[in-house]
């Protein structure tokens, strides 16, 4: 009796895995390719090599790639997923928002299909008489409804962008102009006011009581002649 053949897997033939992310010249900043070349050691590759794949971590396309291979299985490649995203990208920074307009109109028919199928659940776990199952349905329904009604929102201002926040920021930095100098206007009047009111009072009151005790007690003080230091140290 012999033994049938297994068929060899992909890894074992040396097929590269879909989820692994390749470090390539995508990820090199300028002088990557001199360090490389002139590390000496293991060590300082592990550096560069570490180096590498953080910066390729912190990039948003390849945190996306990463997600969206990891809920759509291994038939996606995530380097190939990752260029992907970079091109799209590239297409937004450049002014074309074809992509992100479809992305938002096919997400909103996707809530709709979804609030149909929870209400029609809901509806029959009620005619079953399955009350709670049906309160369940219609609320999930009804989020669905409501996420739609909010992707079509989404879309309209990417569409036609309201500058209604711009407006409102000129008009409160120009009535916050307005006050603040109504504002110092008053302050320069009280000053002014009580600067006027100090001196009234006191031209109207003047003290004599220090003069009239000075004659009393202390005589006049005479001018004092200059001091010999040279004098005042020999005595």
């Amino acid at each position: 009796m012999t033994a049938k053949r297994r068929k060899p897997t992909g890894k074992e033939l040396g097929k590269p895995n879909p989820a692994t992310l390749l470090l390539d010249e995508r990820y090199l900043n300028e002088g990557d390719r001199e360090r490389y070349l002139a590390a000496k050691d293991d060590a300082a590759l592990e550096i560069l090599g570490n180096e590498l794949a953080a910066r390729a971590m912190s990039q948003p396309e390849v945190r996306a790639a990463a997600t969206i291979q990891e809920f759509e299985g291994g038939s996606l490649n995530v380097n190939y997923l990752v260029n992907e995203l970079r091109e799209q990208v590239g297409e937004v920074q450049r002014g074309r928002m074809t992509r992100p307009e479809a992305m938002l109109m096919a997400q909103a028919h996707t809530l709709d299909a979804l609030f149909s199928n929870l209400a029609r659940r809901s509806h029959s776990n009620s005619k079953a008489g399955y009350l709670d199952a049906a309160d369940r349905y219609l609320r999930l329904a009804l989020k669905a409804q409501s996420q739609a009604v909010r992707t079509i929102e989404a879309l309209g201002e990417l569409k036609n962008p309201r500058p209604v926040t711009f407006v409102r920021q000129a008009n409160v930095a120009h009535n916050q102009q307005v006050n603040n100098g109504m504002a110092s206007q008053a302050g320069e009047s009280e000053n002014r006011q009580s600067k006027q009111s100090a001196g009234d009072s006191y031209e109207l009151l003047p003290d004599t009581r220090a003069s009239q005790t000075e004659s009393r007690i202390d005589p006049p003080m005479e001018t004092v002649g200059e001091i010999d230091r040279a004098e005042v140290v020999r005595r």
